[in-house]
């Protein structure tokens, strides 16, 4: 190697190391204002199918709990439950977006949530630290639902066995919490009458956030963000307040509706900011979180524009 090179060479290291030095000193100030607190995150779409993104995912679990957060997971598992009812020739029905579930069918949602995509997060995170534990709504009466019924033009349509959530108790979560656990969280829910629900993963990981009076929730999907006026216009709306949200509700997509209740649910039941982040992006919650920028679309309860850097 002659001396430019290595000269070139060592300038280029002391950039890299200076951009990495960078990065942790704009981190700082959003560690001193999260340590501590509680960050509910909702897990799907891509990011739980496409193998480097699962592992960043639990990469970026682990650095949050070494950092003095508090991560908590939501996840669903539809493409995985599909599958999986193909495999056992079981059709799958949707009606107004929503799983039609029979009670064999929702032997396999409950087999495949809980005891397959449930336990591959876990051991993903516990590859690096020994922090995860699995849980099913189910347990300990975490979420309790009652059946609910899809609409359609204005009728209501009995879809079997899918709930919405009418009480959470966060017992459970707070004590794996408390003992620097990380709960991963399957989105099935018990009935008053024993019966089990398959609930809508946003919407469990909204009431669970509320419950817990998470600083953040933070959904996971296959989008940039929210869209201002989708297929027309393709720029992402970086921060709004639920009042906004909540007029734009009637014209979004029939996908993004479950995801944006979710956050106005959040944020008016006292969850300070809530966050649609594309989950394609290997790292998208550590650059939300740890940037002052952020990614994505955030909901705030008042004036986005009030939110102040720490």
């Amino acid at each position: 190697m002659t001396v430019e090179t290595q000269t070139a060479h060592d300038a280029a290291r002391r950039q890299a190391a200076t951009a990495k030095a960078a990065a942790l000193t704009e981190a700082l100030p959003w560690l001193h204002e999260f340590h501590g607190e509680t960050v509910v995150i909702k897990y799907g779409g891509h990011a739980m199918t496409d193998e480097a993104l699962r592992a960043g995912f639990a990469e970026d679990l682990v650095f949050l709990r070494y950092a003095g957060l508090r991560p908590v997971v939501v996840h669903g598992g539809g493409p995985q439950v599909t599958a999986f009812l193909e495999r056992l020739g079981i059709e799958s029905r949707f009606t107004a977006g929503l799983r039609v579930t029979t009670p064999e069918a929702i032997d396999v949602v409950r087999m495949v949530l809980a005891g397959k995509v449930n336990k591959d997060i876990v051991g993903l995170v516990n590859g690096h630290a020994p922090f995860a534990v699995g849980l099913s709504g189910e347990d300990a009466n975490l979420l309790t639902a009652e059946r609910k019924h899809a609409v359609v033009d204005g009728e209501p349509v009995d879809i079997g066995l899918v709930g919405d959530i009418t009480d959470v108790d966060p017992g459970a979560v707070e004590a794996l919490i408390d003992d620097g656990r990380i709960p991963i969280i399957s989105s099935v829910a018990r009935g008053a009458g024993g019966e089990v629900y398959n609930v809508n993963a946003d919407t469990a990981a909204a009431a669970l956030a509320v419950a817990l009076g998470a600083a953040k929730l933070v959904v996971l999907t296959d989008v940039e963000g929210l869209y201002k006026d989708w297929p027309a216009c393709s720029e992402v709306i970086s921060r709004l307040n639920a009042g906004d949200l909540e007029a734009m509700m009637p014209a979004l997509s029939a996908g993004m509706i479950p995801k944006m209740e979710a956050c106005l649910t959040a944020v008016r039941g006292g969850v300070t900011r809530a966050h649609v982040l594309d989950g394609r992006l290997r790292h998208a919650i550590l650059l939300e979180i740890f940037t002052d920028s952020g990614i994505g679309t955030m909901v705030t309860a008042g004036d986005p524009d009030e939110e102040k850097n720490p």
